[in-house]
Order: structure tokens, then C-alpha cells, then sequence
């Protein structure tokens, strides 16, 4: 490695973005992505599949994230860019290393873009059951491209508001339904419920495990604080101050919800045709709640969505600007917003609009499975990339620290890997291999023609400056 200099070139050629994010819009946009359909419809789907040990699994990856966030967290202070982690693999690792993390991420997130449209849709239907989802989403689709397209500060102002109704709500069913466990004397309410129906650990010890790689889900999303460095207006304070806020909220609201769901609703009753949330609501007989609670969970659809097209628009700029994809996508509108990315980062919608038109039934699953690969592979190449960036950076005393290095880091790695692993032997989660080593293949035979074709033009640009004039 050249040192801390030369990572300033890649920050240099990801300038024009423009810094107008705060801390609070930083967090709000992180809690944005996170607190989307892996809490308000994904938990259902985990609950089937751990049953009351669902919170054992949310706590896995809860612990996951909490060493992410260290990790993130010292690499961003010292280098905040939009490239973040796909920056940092392609210095510290290799050039082949970020081409892989930034292209696999990016197709991540498009394809999440995909999972919260095509919950968008079934929430809707809880109003509308005639109309078409397909209607809903290319709707809610172009008013949020619209956001994203204008200016980061409209986008910042929107993901605040989108969030904030979001964190009340959550607040809110903490204290009702805190209130009805504690308060209520229903023989069917209560912690009893944990032990019910084939007890903690209905489907075994397999089961819970399984139930983390959907937790991993939920709490995607936090790593985009590190993506929001590069426009931020104090990124070394803002982005660690984000990370901390970000992660601890996260758990303390996906814990505590997930208990209170289960002690109110039988385990054996969850399911994603409808949000648990709403079930819940439903159960209770509180008189138009149902309706108030489907609302909250589609602006919860919305919000992630929204932050996931600004993810994603940001990291094909940095391609873009790196030499790793067309020179158009890293061009900016007048407002300072990278639009030709933005626009190829909508391929997500067109693909959730296709298969929910052609399987309604089974859209959300197939779109999270596609998405996983991409989401766990950037997460297992975070805590590499950090291995290599503590053994390697020769900059200025770093001003933030991850605790227990190595042992911490590598300890993330393995978990990741292990998760990874895993989805190979679960049926419903098997395409999440099946699709992402392929990817994986085709990505590194993309990156081995840009490299050769980079190298032609350098060597005919060679030859030009040596012939006789």
C-alpha cells in the first residue's frame, strides 16, 4: 500500500456530491432501511420458522451488527467517501475485491428496492383487494424516484419524516402492547406463549439458526451510514455518533417488539400474508387500529425504499467514478444528484413488478432470497476489509477504535460466513447461493475484460508517446 495519500485519490474522484445530510438525517436514514418489511412483515416470516426462539435469533444478528458497526465505524472516520466499504476492499484488499463488494451490494439493494415494493403492494391490498399490486407499485414507485431525483436535502427531509412516523409508531405498540400483557388478566395473553405450542424451541435449535439469516435481513441497512459519509456535513463525528444511535435502537425496538408479538399472538398464527403488526392489532380489538397499523407499515415499505434508491444510486457513482462502469452514471444533475444511476437503480421495481404480476403468492420470498447473497457477502467482506485496513493503514491516529481486534472481527467474518453457508440447506432460501455464486462468476470475468481492456488502451496510449514525431 502507497498510505494514506493514495486512498485520497479515490476520495477526489468522488467529489460533486453535495454535503447537506445532518447527523439526525444520517440516523433517520439508517433506521429508515432497517426498521422496513424484516420487522413489520419479514418477523412473521422468522416467527413461523423459530417459533419463541425467534428472539434468540434477532439476538444473533443484533450482536452481528453491533460488531459491523465497530468495524464501519473506524474505517469511515478515517476515510468517509460514498465508496465506503467497496472503496476501502479496493485499497486495502484489492481493485478486484471493491469491484466485487460495491457491484454485489448495489445488486443487493436493487433487489431489496424489489422486496419492499412488493410488500408496498400486499399492504395495500389490505384496503384495496381488487386492484392490481402491480397498480400500487409503479405508483408509490415514481413519487419516490421523484424524491430521490430532486435534491439529497428533499430526500434527507422525506427519510426524517418517513422515520419519525415509524419510531413513534413503534413507541406507541411498545407501550400498548406492553400494556396489555402486563395489564390484561386474558388467559391467552401472556408469556405462557413462549413455551406453548411444542415449547421455546418448536422446530429445534436448526430452526432458530435458520431464523437469524431473515434477523441478518431486518438489520440490513445499518451499513449505509458509512455510504452517507461522503455527503454529510461532519462525517467524523456524525457517521460513529449514527452507528451507535442506529444499532442501539434497532435492537432494543426489534427485541422488545418481537417479545410483546408473541406473548399477545400465538407463534403458530404468524405468517407474511398480513404484517404481525397488524394481527396483533386485529387481536386486540382496538377499533380502527388494524387500519392506523397497515398504514405505519406501508410508510415503513416506503421509507426503506426510499433510502435504498439513494444507497444504491450513490454506490453505481462510485463505480462510475472509479472506471468500473460507463462514464454517465457518474455524472450529476444541476441539484447535485448522480440521476443516470439513479434511474438503472430502478431495474429492482421493474423485476418485483414482473413476478408479482406473474407469482402474487411468492414475490416477497424470491425477491429477499435474491437479495440475501449480495447483503450477507457485503456484511462477510466488511469484516475482512477491516482486517486488512487495521494491518495496513498508516494514516493519523485513528480516532475511533473496534474493540477486541482481531478476535471480534474475525469472529463476524466467521458468523457470516457460517450463515452464508446455510442458506445452501434451507429450500426457500437455496437461490440465495444458487444465484449469488454465479454473480460472483460473472462479476470477476467483468472485472478480468475491464482490467485487459484497461490495459490495451494504456499500452496503445504508450505507444503513441514513444513513436518519432
Amino acid at each position: 500500500m502507497k498510505g494514506n495519500g493514495s486512498f485520497q485519490q479515490i476520495v477526489d474522484r468522488e467529489k460533486g456530491l453535495t454535503k447537506g445530510l445532518s447527523t439526525g438525517q444520517i440516523t433517520m436514514i439508517a433506521i429508515g432501511g432497517a426498521i422496513g418489511t424484516g420487522l413489520f412483515l419479514g418477523s412473521g416470516f422468522a416467527i413461523g420458522v423459530a417459533g419463541p426462539s425467534v428472539i434468540i435469533s434477532y439476538s444473533i444478528g443484533a450482536f452481528i451488527a453491533l460488531l459491523l458497526m465497530g468495524c464501519l465505524a473506524e474505517m469511515t472516520v478515517a476515510h468517509p467517501t460514498s465508496g465506503s466499504f467497496g472503496a476501502f476492499a479496493e485499497y486495502y484488499i484489492h481493485p478486484w475485491a471493491g469491484y466485487l463488494v460495491r457491484y454485489s451490494y448495489w445488486g443487493c439493494i436493487v433487489a431489496a428496492v424489489g422486496v419492499e415494493v412488493t410488500a408496498v403492494a400486499v399492504y395495500m391490498s389490505y384496503w384495496f383487494p381488487g386492484v392490481p399490486g402491480s397498480i400500487w407499485i409503479l405508483l408509490f414507485s415514481a413519487v419516490l424516484i421523484y424524491v430521490n431525483a430532486t435534491s439529497v436535502n428533499l430526500f434527507g427531509f422525506v427519510e426524517y419524516w418517513f422515520s419519525m412516523i415509524k419510531i413513534v409508531a413503534i413507541v406507541g405498540f411498545i407501550l400498548l402492547g406492553s400494556y396489555v400483557v402486563f395489564g390484561e388478566t386474558n388467559s391467552e395473553i401472556g408469556f405462557q406463549n413462549f413455551i406453548n405450542d411444542g415449547g421455546f424451541l418448536p422446530n429445534g435449535w436448526s430452526g432458530m439458526w435458520i431464523a437469524v439469516v431473515i434477523a441478518l435481513f431486518s438489520y440490513l441497512s445499518i451499513e449505509m451510514i458509512a455510504v452517507t459519509a461522503g455527503e454529510a456535513k461532519d462525517p467524523q463525528t456524525a457517521v460513529p455518533k449514527a452507528l451507535r444511535a442506529t444499532v442501539f435502537r434497532l435492537i432494543l425496538f426489534y427485541i422488545l417488539t418481537l417479545c410483546l408479538m408473541l406473548a399477545i399472538v400465538p407463534w403458530a398464527n404468524a405468517g407474511i400474508e398480513k404484517s404481525p403488526f397488524v394481527k396483533v392489532m386485529e387481536f386486540m380489538n382496538v377499533t380502527g387500529a388494524a387500519g392506523i397499523m397497515n398504514f405505519v407499515v406501508l410508510v415503513a415499505a416506503l421509507s426503506a425504499m426510499n433510502s435504498q434508491l439513494y444507497i444504491t444510486t450513490r454506490m453505481m457513482f462510485s463505480l462510475s467514478r472509479g472506471g468500473y462502469a460507463p462514464r454517465r452514471f457518474g455524472k450529476l444533475n444541476k441539484k447535485g444528484v448522480p440521476i443516470y444511476s439513479l434511474i438503472l437503480s430502478t431495474f429492482g421495481i421493474a423485476i418485483a413488478a414482473i413476478i408479482y404480476a406473474i407469482v402474487p403468492d411468492q414475490a416477497y420470498l424470491l425477491m429477499m432470497g435474491i437479495s440475501m447473497f449480495g447483503a450477507m457477502f457485503t456484511w462477510l467482506m466488511i469484516f475482512v476489509t477491516h482486517y486488512f485496513f487495521r494491518r495496513k493503514y498508516s494514516g493519523d491516529k485513528l480516532a475511533v477504535k473496534m474493540w477486541g481486534f482481531p478476535y471480534l472481527t474475525w469472529l463476524g467474518a466467521i458468523l457470516m460466513l457460517s450463515l452464508l453457508l446455510t442458506t445452501w440447506f434451507v429450500p426457500f432460501f437455496k437461490n440465495t447461493l444458487l444465484t449469488g455464486i454465479p454473480w460472483l462468476l460473472i462479476l470477476s470475468l467483468g472485472y478480468y475484460f475491464h482490467q485487459k481492456k484497461k490495459a490495451r488502451i494504456r499500452l496503445d496510449h504508450d505507444d503513441q508517446m514513444t513513436k518519432p514525431l
